[in-house]
């Protein structure tokens, strides 16, 4: 008897309490969806089970005040280096940067390696950090049979788009394409690598350019070689005449975009600069993503982290819901997984609680140039699958002075 109505109980407790967290009183940005109003998210375990106005708190076990803040769909970074611990002198080992140390501290739920590892060692950096992390963590697989390794992006032998192809077969459940980089020969082998490899499976690829030559070129790359859906990152960089010397965005970039081309921004530590981010932007050129290139040397440097970069664009001019469709929804459709990159009630609560503060602040490019911008994103609460990965200011915590503190062991 005593233990039924203890069932009982229970059963009543949880139907006052149907949600475990409450996010309330804050801005939902939902670019999917269309959302842009103060709503309150309501989560049952690992799922958002309710976005709509006025949700009791009553009705939650825990809540998250969000007044000011606003609240968006966990962040999507297609670009960052991730392949960490292996003790190699590159971005397949000392220059990468373990997932979680960097992804929800800034809003981050899902990290996109790209081309860090290739055909030949991409199973390595699967079971080292891929099936370790917190963090969901997908990757381009590099052309290159040793990825981004110390021996170089240059050799057309290891550039086997079957190998790549067959590893992207039997890890589709986290690869989502292809990866070109730094290649500094003639020709096009390793686009055209990436490109069979892609075709193959029915995937994009994304597009370090590397290094011009007379034949090596953007009107051709972006006007023919790319595809609809293939993604060209570090598109401010100005190293591959993205910007004209009339000053003009360069015409491949039109023809490319009208093509479907993706443009990703990628600012990295060499890949992004004001006096060609400003220009071009001002004519009307946005990303269709905003993305880090995180690694060991542009986290120290301008770039810093996905808030900033976001920061970047936002001070460029873009409105607050463009930069957030640009690193949520967007993304998610880059890398063909529209599960992620939204608030739909159902989906997984990868969630981030943004803060958009207002002052004067300094924003560096990659040759340490700065501009002056009045807003600056913050991350102060990160959800990812439902759990409390990051809580800045404890918004979602109780006072110490209520908390329910467990008894600590004494000591034999």
């Amino acid at each position: 008897m005593r233990f039924a109505l203890l069932a009982l109980t229970a059963t009543l407790l949880s139907a006052q309490t149907p949600y475990t967290l409450l996010i309330k009183g804050g801005h939902v940005i939902d670019p999917k969806n269309g959302r842009s109003a103060k709503l309150d998210v309501a989560i049952q375990g690992n799922r958002i089970a309710k976005v709509a106005p006025d949700i009791p708190a009553s009705q939650a076990s825990r809540v998250a005040n969000a007044n000011g803040l606003y609240v968006v769909p966990g962040l999507i970074d297609i670009h960052a280096h991730v392949y960490a611990g292996t003790g190699v002198k590159a971005l397949t080992g000392d220059s990468s940067v373990y997932p979680d140390g960097f992804s929800f501290r800034t809003g981050v739920t899902t990290l996109v390696d790209a081309g860090s590892s290739g055909w030949r060692n991409f199973e390595d950096f699967r079971q080292r950090v891929i099936d370790r992390a917190q963090t969901r963590v997908f990757a381009f697989i590099n052309i290159v049979g040793n990825g981004m390794s110390p021996s170089g992006e240059d050799d057309n032998a290891e550039m086997q788009s079957a190998q790549a192809a067959a590893i992207a077969r039997k890890h589709k459940d986290v690869v989502v394409g292809f990866k070109t980089a730094h290649y500094a020969g003639e020709g096009w082998p390793s686009v055209d690598g990436a490109l069979a490899a892609a075709k193959a499976v029915d995937m994009p690829i994304m597009v370090d350019f590397g290094y011009l030559t007379l034949n090596r070129n953007l009107r051709t790359l972006l006007g023919d070689k790319m595809r609809a859906g293939d993604i060209y990152t570090h598109c401010y960089s100005g190293h591959r005449g993205e910007l004209g010397e009339d000053g003009k965005v360069n015409a491949a970039f039109v023809t490319g975009r009208k093509r479907g081309v993706i443009f990703d921004v990628g600012h990295g530590g060499g890949s992004f600069y004001w006096n060609i981010a400003e220009p071009i932007t001002k004519q009307g050129f946005w990303p269709d993503s905003i993305s880090t290139d995180l690694h060991t040397g542009s986290m120290n440097a301008g770039m810093k982290d996905m808030a900033n970069v976001m920061s970047k664009i936002l001070n460029l001019g873009a409105p607050l819901e463009e930069v957030i469709k640009m690193s949520t929804w967007n993304p998610a459709k880059q890398i063909k997984h529209p599960e992620l990159g939204n608030l739909d009630e159902g989906a997984v609560a990868d969630i981030a609680v943004l803060k958009v503060e207002q002052g004067k602040f300094g924003f560096i490019d990659s040759a340490g140039a700065t501009l002056t911008g009045d807003k600056k994103l913050t991350a102060e609460l990160t959800l990812r699958a439902g759990k409390i990965v990051w809580d800045l200011n404890g918004i979602a915590a109780t006072d110490w002075k209520s908390f329910k503190y467990q008894k600590r062991a004494s000591k034999p």
